[in-house]
This record gives structure tokens, C-alpha cells and sequence, in this order.
């Protein structure tokens, strides 16, 4: 456990990185790919540094993120729909989903499509559903828009405040940073509580 959480820490920081360096967006949009269909790291965890950095592109970078979290929903729709009994499966395995795996067929039976849009904007592991979604032959269109206005609710919702409150916000959190860091960190903690206790 204690390997798992230092690789987790190490790939976090990696994704933190690339903040810093002139290739933010672009790894801001691989990360929002890659996270929709197989990746640990949601781009929430770029998006929010390179927006304080740059509020006045924190619309642009919402977007983005948002283009490419769709892209990859749907990368992941591909592999459940084709290839869930081979790589599908895999996926959910290393993160240890499988359990999990079939409460989503329950909650896509139960309310469709717009257990998407829960997984969408909320912590709950988007992959799981993108994949479930392909697995279980959700209505494709529907997947997508709904893909297209779950993520981008919540990539907007950073993107946007960041953008309209620009240097005041930049400066509020320059200010609190360890405070804002501390709740963040216990907030990450009641979540995953939460979505232990509903799955």
C-alpha cells in the first residue's frame, strides 16, 4: 500500500510539472485524454495551477480541458464497446474497479445516461464509466452530450471563476496557499470516504 501511494505521489507530481513548463496546454489536453479512458489523474490537478498562472487564458484552458476529456469518454466508449473482455477488463483491474464494475450496470439501468453526467462532474472514477458505457451500448449521441456537459460544467466552473476574478483570486490564493492546500487535502479525504461508502 505504502509502494502504491509513493507511485501515486510520484505520477501526481509529474502531472504538476508541467505547469511550469511552456508545454502546459498540451499536456493539460493528453491528461484530459488519457484520464476519460485508463489514466489514475484527473487534469483538474493541471488545470487549477496553469489557470492561477494565467487567469486570463483560465476560459481557453477549461475548454481544453474539456475537448480533451470528451475526446478520451469516448476513447474509453470504444474500448468497453470492442474490447472490454481483453484491455476493458484489464483497466479496471489495476485499479481495482471490478467489484464496482457491476454497480454501474445497475446505476446505468437505473437511470440511463445521466449516471454519466454524476460521474462526469463529481470525484466518482470518470474511466469506469466511459468504459461501462461502451460495454453496456449506452446511446452513443447521448453519452457524448452529456460527456460534453458534465465535464464541461466542472472544467468551467475552475476555468471560469479563475478567469473572471483573475490577479484577486491569484493573490487570495498566494496568500492562503497552506490553508487552501489543507482543505483541499481533507476535502480529497471526505470524498473518497464518500464514494467508498455509495460503492
Amino acid at each position: 500500500m505504502v509502494g502504491q501511494n509513493n507511485w501515486f505521489k510520484r505520477l501526481y507530481t509529474w502531472v504538476v510539472h508541467w505547469a511550469h513548463t511552456p508545454y502546459a496546454g498540451v499536456a493539460l489536453f493528453g491528461i484530459a485524454v488519457a484520464e476519460s479512458a485508463f489514466f489514475p489523474i484527473p487534469p483538474d490537478a493541471l488545470l487549477i495551477p496553469i489557470s492561477v498562472a494565467r487567469p486570463q487564458k483560465g476560459i481557453f484552458y477549461a475548454g481544453l480541458c474539456t475537448l480533451g476529456s470528451v475526446l478520451g469518454g469516448i476513447l474509453g466508449y470504444f474500448i468497453g464497446w470492442q474490447f472490454m473482455t481483453t484491455l476493458g477488463q484489464k483497466i479496471i483491474q489495476i485499479y481495482g474497479l471490478t467489484a464496482k464494475y457491476y454497480y454501474i450496470q445497475h446505476l446505468y439501468q437505473t437511470y440511463d445516461v445521466w449516471a454519466i453526467g454524476l460521474a462526469g462532474f463529481t470525484p466518482l472514477p470518470y474511466k469506469l464509466f466511459t468504459i461501462s458505457a461502451g460495454a453496456f451500448k449506452i446511446n452513443f449521441l447521448s453519452f457524448v452530450v452529456t460527456s460534453i456537459l458534465a465535464r464541461g460544467a466542472r472544467f468551467f466552473l475552475v476555468g471560469g471563476t479563475l478567469y473572471v476574478l483573475g490577479e484577486q483570486i491569484q493573490r487570495f490564493i498566494e496568500r492562503y496557499f497552506n490553508w487552501l492546500a489543507t482543505s483541499f487535502a481533507i476535502m480529497l479525504v471526505v470524498g473518497y470516504l464518500c464514494v467508498k461508502c455509495f460503492f
